[in-house]
């Protein structure tokens, strides 16, 4: 019998500085995420907007800003670095 890995979720996210976000994962791991390198297309343009950033919140599995951006908790995982 075969056991399958936890769904990887964002639990915590925090605002630190900039474009940066402090985010906990359902790992127990938190990782600082830049996200000026996602916000350079389409509709994730919005997020340059400082009070836009700011205003995101959590659904059940990762950051979302206004049911509008959200991201794939795994690739915010990949692109965040060890806080």
């Amino acid at each position: 019998m075969t056991t399958k890995n936890p769904l990887l979720t964002v639990t915590a996210a925090e605002y630190v500085g900039d474009y940066t976000l402090r985010l906990t994962f359902s790992t127990g791991e938190v990782r600082l995420v830049d996200f000026t390198p996602l916000m350079q297309k389409g509709i994730c343009r919005k997020l340059q907007d400082m009070d836009y950033f700011k205003s995101f919140r959590l659904d059940p599995f990762t950051v979302d800003w206004n049911d509008e951006i959200g991201f794939a908790p795994e690739r915010l995982y990949e692109l965040g670095v060890a806080a």
